[in-house]
């Protein structure tokens, strides 16, 4: 991967619009990339509150697909109920 790929993957200046086109996979990775330079601690101010808040965005992008994915999966079990894994058989 290029310097240029790698910096594009975790650039902070993420907007809510370009995040609302990734799946949750693609989000979710760049989420961990996005902690794991802002767990690095060798960051100035600028650009760890860049990070910051497109880790945020990141976050609850994961968190809606999620919700969306629990949604559908119970929309295919009756009555709201929960089904065991045990039983999917």
């Amino acid at each position: 991967m290029s310097q240029t790929e790698d910096r594009t993957e975790t650039d902070p200046q993420v907007t809510k619009e370009s995040v609302q086109e990734l799946s949750y996979e693609e989000a979710y990775n760049r989420l961990e990339s996005v902690l794991a330079r802002l767990e690095s601690g060798d960051l100035p101010l600028n650009e760890a509150l860049s990070l910051y808040e497109a880790g945020s965005l990141l976050a609850a992008h994961c968190a809606q697909k999620l919700e969306e994915a629990e949604l559908k999966v119970r929309q295919w079990q009756s009555n709201d109920e929960v089904s065991k894994f045990e039983d999917w058989e």
